[in-house]
């Protein structure tokens, strides 16, 4: 009877771990998909005098698309830029799009803001290591000739979209053997996924 139950209780958590990520994933495209539907069904309903699910679904993606698609040639990327102007003149408007813009560029493997290296730096005291992105490099000039060159690291604080930006020497930041999307996994999974053994390499 005890193995019966050590046996029972043993794949029941291993069912568990398998289905709770498939169901929460599962409803959450599905709550993604009616929100999406939503915006536009009303329209389409009216129209059309009943309502057809999923036709908003493929609008939405349909318009993202023909979006991606103004966006990259050159007329588009002129009519993107004289709307940006027009945001920045708009206070609250600006600092929101601004900040979303920035955060979505962050990891836009193509864009140049884009984070460029995942790091390990010691922080927020020695001893104590903690994950970054290098997101550039600065050159510090403190007066009387003196330079210093320093990295400036994106410290997620609050899972990742929220964190600090510190900046260190060269030689106090490492480069562990992991890419940048890896990194996200690693913050994401609040550290699950981090690798048994790292290997990290000082900056020159």
């Amino acid at each position: 009877m005890e193995t019966f139950k050590a046996g029972f209780k043993t794949r029941f958590i291993a069912g568990l771990l398998v289905t709770v990520p498939l169901l929460i994933t599962a409803s959450f495209l599905w709550w993604l998909f009616n929100f999406i539907d939503g915006l536009l069904a009303p329209i389409y309903a009216h129209f059309l005098g009943f309502h057809l699910p999923g036709l908003g679904f493929l609008s939405a993606i349909l318009l993202v698309f023909l979006a991606g698609a103004v966006a990259t040639n050159v007329v588009g990327q002129r009519l993107l830029a004289w709307a940006e102007g027009l945001l920045q003149r708009i206070p609250i408007v600006k600092s929101v799009y601004f900040a979303v813009k920035q955060l979505v560029d962050a990891f836009s493997p193509g864009s140049r803001g884009a984070f460029k290296k995942f790091v390990m730096v010691e922080y927020p005291r020695p001893g104590t290591y903690s994950f970054g992105f290098l997101t550039e490099e600065s050159i510090l000039e403190r007066g009387e000739g003196a330079r210093e060159d320093l990295l400036a690291v994106y410290i997620p604080t609050n899972n990742l979209y929220l964190g600090e930006v510190v900046l260190f020497k060269k030689g106090e930041v490492y480069f562990p053997d992991l890419s940048v999307e890896e990194g996200v996994r690693v913050i994401l999974s609040a550290g699950i996924t981090t690798p048994s053994k790292i290997s990290a390499k000082a900056s020159p």
